[in-house]
């Protein structure tokens, strides 16, 4: 089979595209022959050698925490009938990247008749992340809600979330992505490059601010976001495409009784997650959640795919096919 992989630490050209021997599934796994990767901003920090302390990652590796195909053989003790099964699946966090991989049978779910495996596959991640947050968030009809970032995976499925459950949204992109971020359908699309975004943003929500912040991008953007957190609100400073998470003070949280939440939040057990999944899917299936898949890339341009989301030129979800 090929494989992405990563050669060594560096930019989008460390890729080499390499011949591999099948992987054989182990008793409680399944091999499945891949159709859709997902695609990750945490995967490109970690192959350019960042982040080393909590994803620890030796090349060379093949990147790919999250795929989508078919079962085509199982391991002892799994049930000989998911042959054939399409599914989408968690990886274990490497492995992806490559036209088979085994995974975890529990961590295998199936995916419904009426929902597309480039669906399924951009819901791994994104829609469980999105669904985790408006959990912990308790998004509710006419609440505030700041999405900065929308324009990415994540944000997309954010702004349409936050737009199902009767919110108030205002998304907040950069440049040429906003124009695509109103077809969304939010109260308010703002430029975040423009040096007074944040009063543009307090004239929306009026004098009382956003009831939830959803920080897609963390830094000095998610910082001044903060300060839009209506008193008693709530604050995710789950996004890092920045190099950082935002920094709050917490005294100042505290004072105006702000509830900050960061990626512990979405950082979830097997159980969780495939719960997360099988709901994500579900309202696939009945038209109540949609990504949007604004760039697919073949295999052998699994570079080229980290480097439309590093430069960030991708909009919506970027997809990696094999193929198949």
């Amino acid at each position: 089979m090929r494989a992405a992989t990563v050669s060594r630490f560096g930019g989008p050209e460390v890729f080499e595209l390499v011949e591999t021997p099948d992987p054989a599934p182990g008793p409680g796994e399944v091999l499945i022959s891949v159709e859709v990767i997902d695609t990750l901003w945490l995967e490109t920090m970690v192959r350019s050698g960042a982040g080393q302390d909590f994803w620890p990652m030796r090349p060379p590796y093949v990147p790919g925490n999250g795929v989508a195909g078919r079962i085509v053989q199982v391991g002892a003790g799994v049930d000989q009938s998911l042959r054939g099964r399409r599914v989408v699946a968690h990886t274990g966090g490497e492995g992806g990247y490559a036209d088979r991989a085994v995974v975890a049978a529990e961590s295998a779910v199936a995916v419904p008749d009426e929902v597309d495996l480039t669906v399924a596959a951009a819901l791994l991640h994104d829609g469980v992340t999105a669904l985790a947050l408006f959990d912990t968030t308790k998004v509710g009809p006419r609440d505030g809600v700041l999405v900065i970032g929308a324009s990415g995976g994540l944000g997309v499925l954010c702004v349409r979330l936050a737009r199902a459950r009767a919110a108030k949204v205002v998304a907040v992109a950069r440049g040429a992505k906003l124009e695509r971020v109103a077809r969304l359908g939010p109260d308010a699309s703002i430029d975040s490059a423009r040096p007074d975004w944040v009063e543009q943003a307090r004239a929306v929500f009026g004098e009382h601010g956003a009831d939830v912040v959803l920080d897609n991008v963390g830094g000095a953007l998610g910082e001044a976001g903060f300060t839009l957190t209506a008193r008693g609100g709530r604050f995710s400073a789950h996004g890092t495409p920045s190099g950082r998470f935002a920094s709050i003070d917490r005294q100042a949280a505290d004072e105006r009784e702000v509830s900050v939440t960061g990626i512990q939040a979405v950082q979830l057990s097997e159980r969780d997650r495939t719960r997360y999944v099988e709901q994500a899917l579900r309202e696939a299936a009945a038209g109540v959640i949609a990504p949007v898949i604004g760039q697919t890339f073949s295999l052998d341009q699994a570079g080229a795919a980290h480097a439309a989301i590093e430069g960030r030129t991708a909009f919506g979800k970027t997809l990696i096919t094999t193929g198949v």
